[in-house]
Order: C-alpha cells, then structure tokens, then sequence
C-alpha cells in the first residue's frame, strides 16, 4: 500500500524543485487524473488493502431438506478509482502546456489502462508538448517499445516536443537513480531534476525502512538472479 504515497509524494517533490528554478514565465502544478483499475486484485497488498477473495465452504449438517452447498463463495472485485498525480509545466501568460511529467502507476502498463496512456502519450506529443516519463516499476508492459530497449528494472524517458527520438535511461534494481533534464521552450535552457536526491529524501520523511523488509518477504514480481544477488546480501548485512 506504499505506492500510492511514495506516487503522490514524488510528484510533489518535483514539483518543489522544479518551482524553485522555473524562470518566472512558467508554473509547475500538480495535476491530478482519475483512472479506473478495473482488475484491482492484481495489486492487493502493493496500492490497496490485502483482502480474502476466496474462501472453501465449510461442510456442516445438512438441513432438512438438503440442499447441495456450494463449493466457494467467491468475493467479486469491484472496479477501484484511482487518483494519479503529474507535473505539468506551463506558460504563465498563455497557461500553454509546455512540458508533462508522468509518473507511471500500475495501472498504466496493463490492459485497458495500457491502451488509456497510450492514447494520453500519442496526444501529448501531437500538441508539442515535452513527455518525461518515469517509471519505477518492474512489471507490466512499458511505454516505450523499441527492439533496441534492453532488458532493465526501471526506465526514465524524455520525448523532446517535435522530434522523433526519445532519450533513454535504462536502469537496474540496484543502480542510482539519474539527474535528467526537463526541457522548457527555446530558449530557456533544461533544468536539471535530480530524481535520486529526491527520492532518498521522500524516503527518509516517510520512513519507508521501517515498513518495508523485503529480508522477509520478497518483493512482488520475482526477481532477475542479480536482484536475487543483491536482496541476498541485503538479509547478509541485517543479520
């Protein structure tokens, strides 16, 4: 369930640096979409509330006129919405969209919602606008397709408005975090955003160690025999 604040939260530390450097013709808001998770179930115990959703039917004295039990009684999943933060950079005069900052949900890279962002991603780039994306997930489909993507845990990209390639950073579990540029219009120059910094810094104001013990329980998907490597020395170390 720490998603969902680690989500929030970091949307909202981009936006305090981001707002601290921005020339004064621009504006960093939040911005905050609804999405439907319609398989919901796929992330009890990661974004929602770990819940029983089946049960075996426990065989008692038959009533009177006997009637034949059940072999489960199954709780339907119910449809769950989302609230999923960006950061989008904007023109103060004009309020133009300038550049989207996307922080990929679970929800994003799988099935109908898969199909949602895309669509959100193609719009973004027909209206020029700049589209970093970051996402901190190891499973489910990434946004960005290419033959030339290796295999990797994470994936930063850049789409720079009016151009056909994408600037990626390709990372694994236990590599740091890059300093990435986010683009404004010519000719203001990048501004760096030092994901890393901002990252430990949410972690330690959370205090994410002491809800987290992956020595016990691994995370959710499995992981590469590096990952198995590095999560190996981790129980080494805290024993």
């Amino acid at each position: 369930m720490l998603w969902p604040d680690l989500h929030h939260s970091l949307a909202y530390g981009i936006r305090k640096l981001l707002a601290s450097q921005l020339p004064d013709h621009y504006t960093a808001q939040i911005e905050v979409a609804v999405a439907i998770d319609e398989e919901p179930e796929r992330e009890f115990g990661i974004m929602y509330p770990d819940v029983e959703v089946v049960r075996q039917n426990k065989t008692g004295e038959p009533p009177a006129e006997y009637i034949t039990p059940a072999s489960l009684n199954v709780r339907e999943t119910i449809p769950v919405e989302l609230r999923l933060s960006s950061v989008k950079i904007r023109n103060r005069q004009q309020q133009q969209l300038i550049t989207s900052i996307e922080i990929l949900s679970p929800v994003n890279k799988r099935g109908k919602g898969a199909e949602e962002y895309r669509l959100k991603r193609q719009k973004l780039k027909k209206q020029g606008v700049h589209l970093l994306e970051i996402d901190l997930l190891r499973r489910g489909q990434r946004a960005v397709r290419s033959p030339k993507l290796p295999a990797c845990d994470y994936l930063i990209s850049l789409h720079r408005a009016n151009c056909n390639d994408t600037a990626l950073w390709t990372l694994q579990l236990k590599g740091q975090l890059p300093t990435v540029p986010v683009p404004l219009r010519p000719p203001d120059k990048d501004i760096a955003l030092p994901l890393g910094s901002i990252l430990h810094e949410i972690y330690d104001e959370a205090r994410y160690d002491k809800s987290i013990d992956y020595t016990e329980i691994p995370p959710p998907p499995g992981l590469s025999p590096a990952g198995e490597q590095l999560l190996k020395s981790i129980r080494n170390s805290a024993v």
